[in-house]
C-alpha cells in the first residue's frame, strides 16, 4: 500500500513539472542582432510592431495554458486524478514565446545601434 502512495506522489510530481510556464517566467532565447543589420530604421520599426503583436498574442495563449494547467492540477489533486494527464497539453507556447522575445530584443539592439529610436526634442 505504501508503494502505491510513493508511485502516486512520483507521478504527481512528474506531471506537475509538465505544467505550462507562466509567460512572465519565459526568458528570451538569444537571437543575434546581426541578422537585422541590413534593415533600415523603418524596417526595424515595422518588424518590432509585427513581433510585438505576436508576442502579445502568444503571451495570452501561454497564460491561458498556464492557468488551465493550474486548474487541472487543483482538480486532479483534490477530486479527480486523471485530470493530471491534461497537464502535458499541446497548448504550451513556451518555445515560440522565448524565440519571439529574443527576436524582439535583437531588433531593439539593432535599432539602438543604428540610432533609430531618437528622442523627441523637449521644449
Amino acid at each position: 500500500m505504501r508503494a502505491v502512495g510513493v508511485i502516486s506522489l512520483s507521478a504527481t510530481l512528474f506531471l506537475a513539472s509538465a505544467c505550462a510556464t507562466p509567460p512572465d517566467r519565459v526568458s528570451a532565447s538569444y537571437v543575434s542582432p546581426l541578422q537585422y543589420q541590413s534593415y533600415s530604421c523603418e524596417q526595424i520599426t515595422i518588424e518590432l510592431q509585427r513581433i510585438g503583436a505576436r508576442v502579445a498574442e502568444v503571451t495570452g495563449q501561454q497564460q491561458r495554458a498556464a492557468t488551465n494547467d493550474q486548474i487541472a492540477m487543483g482538480v486532479g489533486l483534490v477530486l479527480f486524478w486523471p485530470a493530471l494527464f491534461f497537464l502535458a497539453s499541446d497548448n504550451n507556447k513556451k518555445e515560440e514565446l522565448s524565440r519571439l522575445k529574443g527576436e524582439y530584443d535583437a531588433l531593439q539592439q539593432t535599432g539602438t545601434m543604428k540610432n533609430c529610436f531618437k528622442q523627441a526634442p523637449t521644449s
